[in-house]
């Protein structure tokens, strides 16, 4: 079952689109759904190892999970184009002017490593899924969660900014 991440996507598209055709599989998504719990995310490491992912580097292998664990339960079908913080703001009415909308996102800023971001985001990707308000861009949130420890006040920049920019996308909408 392996699988050759280049192609003309880059390597978090390509896998998101491979998580999405593994979830097909009933035992596979399965397996998958588990990937974001500690104790269970061994039954992941199959399809992860199959994508080439070093299971022995957790800043690779923890944002992988999380991200395959968010697809299976999510059950989506094909990648989408919201960012995180949009994702976050869309779930309260009042947008990124709510404050419990705003405690999250604060959350996931003082986050230090991106696996502390990953286990951060859990919750929040039941939000997002509970609202159905947005679709998750999976593999631009991946691509940032393995940058993260690299680079993270750009990550959060761009989270801040995706979800500061919701509220102006919206009352331009309306005005229109």
């Amino acid at each position: 079952m392996s699988v050759n991440p280049s192609s003309t996507k880059g390597k978090p598209e390509a896998f998101v689109q491979f998580i999405i055709d593994r979830c097909k599989d009933n035992g596979a998504a399965a397996a998958l759904r588990r990937a974001d719990n500690p104790s269970t995310e061994y039954q992941s490491w199959e399809y992860l190892a199959a994508f080439n992912i070093d299971l022995e580097t957790s800043r690779q292998r923890v944002p992988y999970a999380a991200i395959a664990a968010a697809i299976a339960k999510s059950k989506v079908e094909h990648n989408g184009q919201s960012g995180i913080g949009s994702g976050i703001a869309l779930c309260y009415e009042d947008g990124n002017q709510s404050e419990q909308a705003k405690a999250k996102l604060r959350r996931l800023l003082a986050c230090d490593s991106s696996v502390e971001a990953c286990r951060i985001l859990r919750p929040l990707f039941s939000l997002i899924e509970s609202k159905g308000h947005c679709k998750l861009d999976y593999g631009r949130l991946l691509n940032q969660l393995l940058w993260f420890d690299f680079d993270s006040q750009s990550v959060k920049s761009q989270w801040a900014a995706d979800f500061f920019r919701q509220h102006q996308a919206s009352t331009e909408e309306v005005d229109a």
